[in-house]
């Protein structure tokens, strides 16, 4: 029986590069992302990993009518073990307060992108039997902060629309793994201050691969988030407005 492949929609992304490399060893890995042919130091890193192969495939999330084809063309090169939607923007929420293209663009790509790319690889995993699915939500979903309101509510979207997908792909032999980290230290948020509890794409890669592998649902990274969230939700309005990122 052929080894399923790891596919990273969005090979450039840190996260996502960290993840292939940890799931690398012995499988085929498949990286897409525009400007497809410019990925080859990181398809070199992930074949130092150990990966059988490492191929580049062009995807751009925000041509939502090529993700039909690109996905299935992904799923006929042979079955696929797991799927991780490493793309995403972090936007700039001034920018995005008076310019409404902007917030649509942030919105886009962070939630209409995924929800489409979603939907195509629920069809098309129901139809192999199996596979597991990759979301990154974030902490910034979980009660929308006036200080990142534009971001922090396209992934509030995304974590409500894959928590509905993880109960309908129940029974089906396809899974997903909803993953709700912190601030994460890396070139997304260069230049910005860290907030408590922040973890590196490297920890958060080690948390997936574990989740992964006991077959979870949901992570939170680090785990503690989990309990700051039940605090934060309890914070009256007044207060929590003034919340920084």
């Amino acid at each position: 029986m052929s080894v399923g492949s790891v596919v990273i929609l969005g090979g450039r992304s840190e996260i996502g590069l960290e993840v292939a490399t940890r799931l690398a060893p012995g499988r085929p890995v498949i990286l897409a992302a525009r400007r497809s042919g410019d990925l080859a130091d990181e398809q070199a890193a992930i074949r130092a990993a150990g990966a059988t192969t490492v191929d580049a495939v062009e995807f751009d999330a925000d041509h939502l009518a090529d993700h039909g084809r690109v996905l299935s063309e992904i799923v006929e090169r042979g079955p696929i073990d797991v799927v991780v939607l490493a793309f995403g923007v972090l936007g700039d929420q001034a920018r995005a307060e008076s310019d409404a293209q902007h917030a649509v663009n942030v919105v886009h790509t962070d939630y209409v992108a995924q929800v489409s790319v979603l939907t195509h690889l629920a069809q098309l995993l129901r139809a192999q039997g199996s596979g597991r699915i990759v979301v990154f939500s974030s902490v910034a979903g979980a009660r929308v902060r006036r200080a990142n309101y534009v971001y922090g509510s396209a992934k509030a979207g995304l974590d409500g629309f894959a928590s509905g997908l993880g109960d309908a792909l129940h029974g089906s032999g396809v899974s997903l793994l909803l993953v709700r980290p912190g601030f994460v230290i890396g070139r997304m948020t260069e230049g910005m201050s860290s907030a408590p509890m922040s973890s590196t794409p490297g920890q958060v890669a080690d948390a997936v691969v574990r989740a992964l592998g006991k077959g979870r649902e949901r992570v939170w990274v680090p785990g503690l988030l989990r309990l700051a969230i039940v605090v934060m939700r309890l914070l009256p309005q007044r207060i929590w407005r003034r919340m920084p990122r």
